[in-house]
């Protein structure tokens, strides 16, 4: 190849990624270039100096109304230009929510999702991933493209950087932009402040991922089905566990707390994030936990979790290897026991890659693409694979759901592991056809089962299960009508994103429904797994924070005796805003000078009152009764929100402290009525 023709390829593979051609990892392709010499794009203003506005969308989710620039003014702001289905706007996620915590005083983080597929233009369908991904800021469903335009987007992830005066300050493309966005934030900070520019109130939203969900089941990802021990593991995703059940649903274990996190250990107090596939092995269940960017092996006989590979942070590796337990991985989704082998191969998402984890040695090396994500047929080295995220074999071939590219990908397991395409067109072909070959277009599919001689997918963005004859790459639909449901019959899914087959049924783990489905193979007939007897994990709940809240002494006061206490407390209402109705507004009483006093039926983590009212009656009922004389301080402390008036999403916490000194005595009145300041 001659110098020229290597600069002519090197120009267009830029180009592709600036255009979003490469789709979620080519942006971070030119992008890790960038960080490495150091740069972030800041300019004073766009090129096109339009007006900076976060109108077009059709929607918000996580906020009481819109959200306009104008009403952010004094706040430094960075939109987050993503698309649900991109690995590489997930990575982002938790460099965002890190920013959010280091300056929650000085920043608002606002996601601006704006559709690759035609599924992730339903608000409804990214209000869910909104929930299943656990982000805690604003997000506008960008369906028509408005946003992504006026701030001349052309790749995700983008982040955009505005100052608390409403100016275009730069823009980084691509995942891994931590540090650069940081020291931006800084140094935009340490400008505002000495100008005394910043509008240090905090901001508070409503997250969907603390709605109430009462499924036992929260967004399962994936399902394995084991005919010899007659059970089923089933990857429950959002809640942070493997739950283990008969073929008929009666709950056999429940592996990790429930809670987030990267521990090992007993069932009982082992962790996980966001994990998908798994593989069982001699006794082994091999766990792809994917937010941890690791593989966790547990011993079923033992009841521990153990770690194999990965480190707990996410590498950027695309060539090597090394030992598992210290060579750092990146969103492995899926795992394969390779037949005839003691190895598992492993669709690691993050990398586009597929690599291969030796379970006699432990080593962990790339097995099979380039890196570059794209749909490329060849040797291992020369393939490209897009964000695999499904395995399955019949014996002779690995098949790949390759979902960036809506294709299913073959691996032969024969001397040169050659690398094919079975369906599949490019980045951006999809849609909801049938056929064979090149005719046949899928929409992001996520699993694979192989059985009977066929391959089933889940056509997870349409919502339905397909067959495939792959010697003759004819795909037609098995079930599903693509409207999103959960009827049996005719059977409907939500995003399925898990297969697993045993005995002549079809496990489906139906995401968005939080459900597991069984399809009768021969019959087609669905029906609902059963899991009457499973829970879901206790929540944690947060006591009030009470912080940067305004301490009021109040006047002594005397009530009557009795078992009770009552309180009338008033909150203030700033002008231009409301009470949230949105937001329950929380209270926590003490006694500090009178242990013992106070009922346990107040619990440490704080009383709360469902709807928010400025007027707020609290009783307090006592351990025992007071008597005459008997004189104390009550404190209450009471946190609530308000909300910028109209439909706006807006909101600001207010936090109080009432210190009241009481005493008992004869002639006391039933309650006290005490004020916030205004």
């Amino acid at each position: 190849m001659t110098r020229v023709q290597a600069l002519k390829d090197r120009i267009r593979i830029l180009c592709l990624a600036l255009a979003g051609l490469m789709g979620m990892g080519g942006g971070s392709l030119a992008t890790d270039e960038a960080i490495e010499a150091g740069i972030f794009h800041g300019e004073a203003t766009l090129p096109q100096e339009p007006k900076l506005s976060l109108e077009g969308g059709i929607a918000w989710i996580n906020t009481a109304g819109p959200i306009h620039l104008e009403d952010l003014k004094g706040k430094i702001v960075l939109l987050d230009f993503w698309t649900y289905c991109c690995i590489n706007c997930h990575h982002v996620l938790p460099d965002l929510a890190k920013l959010e915590e280091k300056y929650q005083n000085e920043l608002v983080v606002i996601g601006v999702h704006t559709a690759k597929f035609d599924a992730e233009k339903d608000t409804a369908n990214i209000r869910k991933k909104v929930k299943e991904y656990r982000i805690q800021h604003p997000v506008v469903n960008d369906a028509n493209q408005v946003i992504w335009r006026t701030f001349g987007v052309t790749s995700w992830p983008t982040l955009v950087l505005i100052d608390a005066n409403g100016n275009y300050r730069g823009h980084a493309s691509g995942e891994g932009n931590y540090a650069v966005l940081d020291k931006a934030i800084s140094d935009l900070i340490t400008i505002h402040e000495s100008k005394k520019e910043l509008n240090l109130t905090p901001l508070t939203f409503k997250p969907e991922k603390d709605q109430p969900h009462n499924s036992p089941l929260l967004f399962p990802g994936k399902i394995l089905a084991d005919a010899k021990g007659k059970r089923l593991f089933i990857s429950d995703t959002g809640h942070n566990r493997i739950v283990v059940t008969s073929l008929k649903g009666e709950v056999i274990d429940v592996i990790g707390s429930g809670q987030e996190g990267f521990s090992d250990g007993a069932y009982q107090t082992s962790t996980f994030n966001r994990q998908q596939g798994m593989c069982l092995v001699n006794g082994i269940l091999y766990v792809a936990d994917t937010e941890n960017h690791a593989i966790r092996a547990i011993d079923l006989s033992a009841k521990r979790v153990l770690t194999a590979a990965g480190t707990g942070k996410q590498s950027q590796r695309r060539e090597g290897g090394g030992p598992g337990k210290t060579t750092g991985l990146n969103s492995p989704w899926d795992l394969m026991l390779l037949p005839g082998t003691k190895s598992l191969a492993v669709a690691m998402a993050g990398p586009h890659q597929l690599w291969k984890y030796d379970l006699e040695t432990g080593e962990i090396v790339v097995w099979a693409g380039s890196g570059r994500e794209d749909i490329i047929d060849g040797t291992p080295t020369t393939a490209a694979f897009a964000q695999p995220s499904g395995l399955a074999t019949d014996g002779k071939h690995l098949f790949v759901a390759d979902s960036e590219v809506s294709g299913v990908r073959s691996v032969s397991l024969a001397a040169g592991n050659r690398v094919e395409t079975i369906v599949g067109m490019g980045l951006f072909e999809f849609n909801d056809i049938d056929g064979k070959g090149p005719a046949v277009r899928l929409q992001h599919c996520l699993g694979l089962a192989f059985g009977e001689d066929n391959l089933y997918i889940a056509d997870s963005y349409n919502n339905k299960i397909k067959i495939c004859t792959p010697e003759t790459r004819e795909v037609k639909t098995f079930l599903g009508t693509r409207e999103a449901g959960s009827r049996d019959d005719p059977a409907q899914f939500d995003e399925p994103g898990g297969l697993s087959i045993a005995n002549g049924k079809l496990y489906v783990a139906d995401t968005n429904n939080h459900a597991i489905r069984i399809v009768d193979l021969e019959s087609k007939g669905v029906t609902t797994l059963n899991l009457a007897s499973l829970s879901s994990p206790s929540r944690v709940v947060q006591p009030p924070s009470f912080r940067n809240a305004t301490v009021v002494e109040a006047p002594a006061g005397v009530l009557a005796p009795g078992n009770t206490l009552a309180f009338d407390v008033a909150l203030t209402i700033p002008q231009g805003f409301k009470m949230s109705p949105d937001f329950p507004v929380r209270y926590l009483v003490s006694t500090p000078d009178k242990e013992g006093l106070l009922s346990t039926e107040l619990s440490p983590g704080g009383e709360q009152i469902p709807k928010a009212t400025d007027v707020l009656a609290i009783r307090v009922p006592l351990a025992r009764a007071v008597v005459d004389k008997q004189a104390f301080t009550i404190t209450i402390g009471v946190e609530y929100v308000v909300c910028k008036s109209g439909n706006n999403g807006v909101c600001v916490p207010k936090s109080v402290i009432f210190k009241i000194p009481v005493t008992i005595g004869d002639g006391g009145r039933d309650r006290l009525a005490v004020s916030s300041p205004k």
